[in-house]
């Protein structure tokens, strides 16, 4: 399909199509068998906080000795916690409605699935799921949606309403991310007055004619309406806004450029980036039919994260329950700073735990990771990370341009930390099984002591006392 910018109301030349296909496989041509030093100064340059450009991002994907490949993941540690710090955000997703019009040959939901049990929950599914989610402590959502006429921008934001509307014990969604089909302005302009988070949608391949063999039916066909769909968010005044792409559908080369190039495009055209970058691999489906020659192995899965948390050192990293727990833990530490736990996504199913095994005909595909919350945390406490649920930023307004403004220069770290350390004192309370309390509690009093430099850590300690004696919803 033609891209047609009357048909869309475009106001400017920035929603144009900006991936050129030629320009980022000639990048990786021109970048083949760098030598050491190359791929060092570039390392060097990420870690000093600048922002790597196709090329450089080409030399670190044609970095091939196993010694290089190493450097590159060291690197990536020391960013992301010279950045970050070792804190983990965790959300989890809720499934609102599987009715699909397209026809995508690694999606479950496709329409030729004809053995598919299509449902959409209702506002009573929806409150009662939402309550499941607050009995185990989630705090921040992602409501993912099939494309499709009744999952328009009016549905959306009524169920972001009601999501937030649902209070149980000390639990309540503070954040209501979404993954859904592109709108037009006017939709992103209702979706967001909703009070949405980050609105999420992945580009699956950048390679056009990749796209096309993929995608067989329906609105998703159309290549460049879904490429210049964030545009339309960032002039109906969406500032937060995640992309991603789908790793074995094409090259995974081609993809980690076309991110990069994404977000320079943004970069360029809004003064913001990508508040996340997705990187999730294909897994099994019904009906699955995808070319074999671009599996992505485990170690260039690996290999291409630390790359990612190189090029763009601000932006978030999502590792999803795609991936076995095993290589979720080893890959976490290559930059990663957002998670999935206690995840389910069949529809209903985090009421419905009467059948824990996946039914691929009622899923959009195979998870790796069924733990608990719980467990996930469990995990993370003893590896050194610190689980967070914070969501003060987008509470103040500080997304996109306020975000960069503390985010590129490094500042996560030490504005974020404390209020990763009064989340998880909340969840500690209320809802960890108490050897799992004992080690938060360990965490907590060291992360505490190792806050250099923060002005009012007597006060981050008299909050965690107030936590401690029933007050929540304290942050910096």
């Amino acid at each position: 399909m033609q891209f047609n910018p009357g048909k869309y109301k475009i106001k400017d030349e920035r929603m144009k199509p900006f991936i050129d296909s030629d320009e980022i496989w000639q990048y990786i041509e021109d970048t083949k068998n760098p030598d050491k030093q190359q791929v060092r100064d570039v390392i060097a340059k990420a870690l000093n906080k600048e922002r790597l450009s196709l090329g450089d991002t080409a030399i670190l994907i044609n970095a091939d000795d196993p010694e290089l490949i190493e450097e590159i993941k060291q690197g990536a540690r020391d960013l992301k916690n010279k950045i970050y710090g070792n804190r983990i955000v965790l959300f989890a997703p809720l499934y609102i409605g599987n009715r699909c019009t397209n026809d995508c040959k690694y999606c479950g939901f496709r329409t030729s699935n004809k053995y598919a049990v299509r449902r959409t929950l209702s506002d009573e599914e929806i409150v009662h799921e939402v309550e499941a989610l607050e009995d185990n402590g989630q705090k921040r959502l992602i409501l993912v949606y099939g494309e499709h006429p009744h999952y328009d921008a009016d549905f959306i934001a009524h169920s972001v309403k009601k999501v937030y509307e649902v209070k149980k014990g000390n639990g309540e969604i503070r954040r209501v991310n979404i993954n859904a089909a592109p709108l037009d302005i006017d939709g992103f302009k209702t979706v967001w007055e909703a009070g949405i988070g980050t609105y999420q949608i992945f580009q699956e391949t950048y390679h056009p004619e990749a796209y096309s063999w993929y995608h067989l039916g329906g609105k998703k066909m159309d290549y460049d309406w879904r490429l210049t769909s964030l545009d339309r968010a960032q002039e109906a005044g969406v500032d937060d806004v995640g992309i991603g792409a789908l790793f074995g559908l094409y090259d995974w080369r081609f993809e980690v450029l076309g991110l990069v190039r994404h977000t320079n495009h943004f970069e360029a055209c809004y003064n913001i980036g990508p508040h996340t970058i997705s990187f999730p691999r294909i897994k099994d489906a019904a009906e699955l039919d995808i070319d074999p020659r671009y599996e992505v192995s485990d170690d260039d899965f690996a290999r291409l994260v630390a790359i990612l948390r190189l090029a763009v050192p601000y932006t978030g990293l999502i590792l999803t329950a795609r991936e076995n727990p095993a290589l979720r833990k080893e890959v976490m530490q290559f930059g990663v700073s957002q998670i999935d736990g206690g995840t389910k996504i069949e529809l209903g199913s985090y009421t419905d735990t009467k059948n824990e095994e996946q039914n691929l005909n009622k899923e959009q595909f195979q998870i790796g990771d069924s733990r608990s919350l719980n467990d996930v945390i469990d995990e993370l406490l003893e590896d050194g990370y610190l689980p967070s649920f914070c969501t003060a930023c987008y509470r103040l307004g500080r997304t996109g341009e306020h975000f960069m403004e503390f985010s590129v220069p490094g500042f996560i770290k030490k504005y974020c930390t404390p209020n990763a350390i009064l989340t998880l004192a909340e969840y500690l309370v209320d809802y960890a099984k108490p050897e799992t309390a004992d080690r938060g509690w360990k965490v907590i009093e060291r992360e505490v002591n190792d806050l250099d430099g923060f002005k009012r850590k007597d006060e981050l300690k008299n909050r965690i006392e107030r936590i401690k004696q029933g007050e929540r919803d304290l942050y910096f």
